[in-house]
């Protein structure tokens, strides 16, 4: 009877002890689409997360949000039918927060989905997130054509805000001219999910669509896991799938990307500034994967100044990317990307390079070897096939940085449309590598 009652007691402690599940739609959400339940999310969150964590479940249905900001402990659920649509007026992603974009510290807009130096937050399920990233995309192509006095858009409000937030004498010091040029615009698409310094932090199985800006962009994480999950933008500005920046322990397997462009990167900030911070982007693994519409298949780079290291890529398709593997930089980057493994890999309809190496990105002009040169070395690319591209293999390294250490082995290329080309580089190494049926040697 003892043995009985021990047994029960212990039943009940590990019930009281699960963590909570809130229906949200039970808990008042409005699931057509057409009210904001940014409040009723953020009061969810706060609760669950006093209480030790649990998991905001949201059913078959459409809900209107705001930014939301996890924190510890808190799981998303979306089940098959349901979707998080979140709001296209930009001030639903005011104030702004301590955000990185395009590989720059500063404070802009609020991402979408955000937590900072957070831990075990979860993202899951069988529905979808749509970010609505039409307007943004119209108004980045107003700003870039300056086109903001023409009464159809206007982001003048936000411009001084940017100014008030940031330390702008210091942002263009520690930036390249390549991207000084870009704050003359000061408007700054949000990424749709930014998680900064936190640790444990998963996305499986959900649909991702219509991102304002990069997708997935965790940055200075440790113990990222990103499964099975679905990226569908269309053709539209830098709007990368996967990027990984100045983390560490990455899994990123069973993905299906389609977007306007690079599907993954990996990256670890931008010129001073990141290497003043100097997190490197290391011990990363992507395997499984398919990679459709995109400027690059799997892109290291450009923003790589505090280095990328310890990359094993593995088993994707690339089908109709712009370029397959591309690692890229250019002067006054700094940085190394080194020991990087890609292995199994099938291309086809590569709309340029299926393998470029390019550290003339921007075209930078000539400047003496110091911490501002970027170095690529140690890339082992192995059992490639690769069937109709413009060009097969480009190597471009600086005059006073050649890229070294090379190994591309096993490699059969059909239906390529102009040669190779391989400058200011050494040490490399072409095992096996058929170019429309004849064996490739570097000049």
């Amino acid at each position: 009877m003892k043995k009985i009652l021990v047994t029960i007691i212990a039943f009940i402690s590990f019930l009281t002890t699960q963590a909570e599940l809130v229906n949200m739609k039970k808990a008042g959400a409005e699931a057509t689409g057409k009210k904001l339940n940014t409040a009723l999310i953020d009061k969810a969150i706060n609760k669950l997360n006093a209480n030790g964590g649990g998991t905001l479940f949201f059913p078959a249905g459409t809900y209107l949000t705001g930014a939301i900001h996890l924190k510890s402990n808190i799981t998303i659920e979306l089940e098959a039918g349901a979707t998080l649509l979140f709001s296209n007026n930009f001030d639903d992603y005011l104030p702004f927060v301590e955000m990185r974009h395009e590989g720059v510290m500063m404070k802009s807009f609020s991402p979408l989905i955000y937590a900072v130096d957070a831990e075990n937050i979860t993202l899951k399920g069988e529905g979808t997130i749509d970010g609505q990233g039409k307007k943004w995309w119209d108004e980045f192509f107003y700003v870039m054509l300056d086109l903001r006095d023409n009464g159809i858009r206007d982001i003048n409000k936000y411009q001084p805000m940017w100014d008030a937030a940031n330390d702008t004498a210091a942002i263009y010091r520690e930036t390249n001219e390549d991207y000084v040029s870009s704050l003359q615009r000061r408007f700054f698409r949000p990424p749709f999910i930014q998680p900064i310094r936190c640790k444990n932090f998963k996305i499986q199985g959900i649909k991702i669509i219509n991102s304002p800006f990069w997708t997935i962009n965790p940055e200075f994480c440790e113990n990222i896991l990103i499964d099975g999950v679905t990226i569908n933008n269309p053709l539209s500005p830098n709007t990368d799938g996967i990027n990984p920046e100045s983390c560490k322990y990455v899994h990123v397997s069973n993905c299906h990307i389609s977007v306007g462009d690079d599907c993954i990167t990996l990256k670890s900030g931008r010129d001073l500034q990141a290497r003043n911070l100097g997190h490197p982007n290391e011990n990363i693994t992507i395997t499984n994967c398919t990679m459709l519409a995109g400027h690059g298949g799997v892109v290291i780079g450009s923003e790589m100044s505090a280095g990328v290291k310890k990359v094993t890529i593995s088993n994707c398709v690339f089908d109709g990317t712009d370029r397959g593997i591309r690692i890229k930089s250019t002067r006054g980057r700094g940085g190394m990307v080194e020991d990087i493994q890609v292995n199994n890999i099938v291309m086809r309809n590569i709309q340029e390079e299926a393998i470029v190496l390019d550290l003339k990105y921007s075209k930078m002009p000539e400047e003496p070897l110091s911490e501002r040169t970027p170095i690529f070395r140690n890339i082992n690319i192995s059992n490639v096939t690769v069937t109709d591209v413009l060009i097969p293999i480009r190597i471009n390294g600086l005059e006073e940085s050649p890229i070294t250490n090379v190994s591309i082995s096993n490699v059969n290329i059909k239906n390529a449309k102009r040669p190779s080309s391989f400058k200011n580089c050494e040490n490399i190494k072409l095992n096996g590598v058929y170019v429309d049926g004849e064996l490739l040697k570097k000049d």
